[in-house]
């Protein structure tokens, strides 16, 4: 009915990973006349409002934007019977879990969940076995894989006007024919460094959720063989990166 709350709901940590779930819904539901909206933050919530008013079946959310609707009470839980987790380990690390909580407080306890995972810390099952009952476990790959705990991370901080002419510095001095992976948080972004980067003479390549399979796939290709050295990525791309090796 109008204005009904929705009757999906997928939570993911990031804007960009919540658009690149609504953009997979939208091509299952475009011919079964299934709606669904996107909420976040950064963005207006004036069209986010309206499509919540006029009724949705799926909702994907970041979880700060979604508890303002519901505070605001453009939106409810009453009707979600199916609950997607999506990256909860990545939820957990920026601090989402009181948001988590006070959501899934809301919604009914018969309802189906799917709670999804690249790693599995003592926290991450922890709080599935608070929202799961009697669950399926589906394991890819390894149950030990762990982060890597010698890896050594430098952090620093820079303004935005620096942080080219820092890369840049970096590459000079820790380049040289090694193969660098490059981080950046939203696809513009990560062409807009690509390009630069290109113009001053470096190999560099980028991939993002935007960017066709087989140029995903031919990317990993030249950065795997060394022909182009230099990846940059948005953090949402590296959960599909899988194994590869960089030296």
């Amino acid at each position: 009915m109008h204005g009904d709350g929705p009757i999906v709901l997928v939570l993911a940590p990031t804007r960009e990973l919540a658009v690149q779930i609504q953009e997979e819904a939208l091509k299952f539901g475009l011919r079964s006349n299934i709606r669904c909206t996107c909420i976040y933050g950064g963005a207006p919530k004036g069209p986010q409002i309206r499509d919540l008013q006029r009724g949705v079946e799926i909702v994907i959310a970041t979880p700060g934007r979604l508890i303002d609707m519901l505070e605001a009470q453009h939106t409810n839980l009453q009707r979600v019977t199916y609950l997607v987790l999506d990256e909860a380990d990545r939820m957990l690390d920026m601090g989402f879990e009181p948001q988590i909580r006070k959501i899934v407080s809301q919604i009914r306890p018969d309802r189906q969940t799917l709670y999804w995972s690249a790693t599995w810390p003592r926290e991450v099952e922890s709080l599935a076995r608070q929202f799961l009952n009697n669950p399926y476990k589906v394991t890819i790959g390894s149950p030990d894989l762990k982060a890597n705990q010698s890896i050594n991370q430098i952090v620093e901080v820079v303004t935005d006007m620096e942080k080219y002419n820092r890369l840049i510095n970096l590459l000079t001095r820790q380049g040289n024919g090694n193969r660098v992976l490059i981080f950046v948080e939203t696809k513009k972004g990560c062409d807009q460094v690509t390009r630069q980067l290109r113009m001053d003479g470096w190999p560099a390549l980028s991939i993002h959720g935007d960017k066709e399979q087989t140029e995903r796939d031919w990317v990993l290709a030249e950065f795997k063989s060394g022909r182009n050295p230099i990846m940059i990525a948005t953090d949402v791309a590296a959960r599909g990166l899988g194994r590869i090796a960089i030296y």
